[in-house]
């Protein structure tokens, strides 16, 4: 079978392997800016602008202003009150949960990336409803104060939208840090927006942080935490944020000057995910949410099936090595009308061959 794992190319619509071109429908890059012609013009500006990297810390006496520009800027268009940028979205994780977590009881979501991991796998099973039920009584139960629930906003793998809505029924005498993981849905389920409706979860004894790579819809090679001017306060403290490396200028230039184009893909990729949803929706077997550009199976012949009909989808075990293999397909903003006609297609063909 053809191996994929070393390309010499963009991972956008297209795979040319082998002599063969394949239509690409998997990954994580969502609003297609890893292959978007405008947006890789920026970035090019930021190197001529900064150069290839910048190699010091945030605490350098010598500093690049693009970075407080930025993070300003990305609490603004996300609707905090603060943010903080950092090389990758596993270090925003470990950061922001060392910085705020390491001294307080903490709760963990089933399925929390390992990134999120304070110390080892907190191994939750059952059902998120299930877990959210029993944390809320134990929290209202407890003697302790002090709390910290650690979760991804969503769950890319089934796929589902988490709904902290409930967590507002914990005693208004308990402070909770709810930190969320949402590097799969910031700037893909709303625009310029988190996937969680921080109304439904607003309330004075419950401080929001939101972490998330950027590498994914976003297409910048960073890792971002936003939440109020105090707990980005402490995480600027850390030796995490204080010591490591930014990210390369161009990557943060490129995300400064580029909302127009965000904004473009962003209208594209919807219209892409209702063309797919009227598709493939009918069809038995496939998982997805509003919204969201991803349909998963554990069908373990589709790959072989699509890849024999000229499409390439993600299928590996995930997150761990020894998890179940899942099949991911994505669509993105890069995608035409007639490549998802393609795809349903043969997702059709494959579903009269399984009867």
């Amino acid at each position: 079978m053809t191996s994929f794992r070393n390309l010499s190319q963009p991972t956008g619509r297209k795979i040319n392997i082998d002599q063969t071109v394949y239509n690409f429908f998997g990954g994580t890059a969502y609003l297609g800016l890893l292959d978007n012609k405008e947006y890789i013009e920026l970035y090019k500006q930021g190197i001529d602008r900064y150069g290839l990297n910048n190699g010091t810390s945030r605490t350098n006496n010598v500093q690049l202003g693009v970075y407080q520009e930025a993070e300003e800027y990305m609490a603004k268009r996300f609707g905090f009150a603060d943010a903080v940028l950092l090389s990758s979205g596993y270090l925003a994780a470990q950061v922001a949960v060392q910085s705020l977590a390491a001294d307080h009881k903490i709760y963990y979501a089933l399925g929390a990336h390992p990134s999120l991991w304070l110390n080892d796998n907190p191994n939750i099973t059952g059902s998120f409803s299930e877990w959210k039920a029993k944390t809320i009584q134990e929290i209202n139960h407890s003697d302790e104060m002090d709390f910290v629930i650690i979760s991804n906003a969503i769950d890319n793998l089934t796929p589902e939208l988490f709904d902290f809505s409930d967590f507002k029924n914990i005693d208004s005498r308990k402070r909770i840090t709810l930190i969320l993981d949402d590097s799969h849905g910031i700037g893909v389920l709303r625009k310029n927006g988190v996937s969680v409706d921080l109304a439904a979860i607003s309330s004075e004894n419950i401080s929001v942080i939101v972490l998330a790579s950027l590498a994914k819809g976003m297409g910048t090679d960073a890792g971002i935490v936003l939440g109020s001017t105090n707990a980005i306060a402490k995480i600027r403290q850390h030796p995490i944020y204080m010591g490591a490396s930014p990210s390369a200028p161009a990557s943060i230039y490129a995300l400064l000057k580029g909302e127009q184009l965000y904004t473009e893909a962003f209208d594209k990729l919807h219209q892409n995910i209702a063309f797919a949803q009227y598709l493939i929706a009918p069809l038995d077997g496939f998982n997805a949410i509003d919204n969201f550009p991803v349909y998963t199976s554990v069908d373990p012949n589709l790959y072989r099936h699509l890849l024999h009909n000229g499409i390439v989808i993600s299928s590996f075990p995930y997150p761990l090595p020894s998890s179940p293999l899942l099949n991911r397909i994505v669509i993105s903003a890069l995608h035409e009308e007639s490549d998802i006609s393609q795809l349903s297609e043969t997702l059709i063909a494959q579903s009269r061959l399984k009867l």
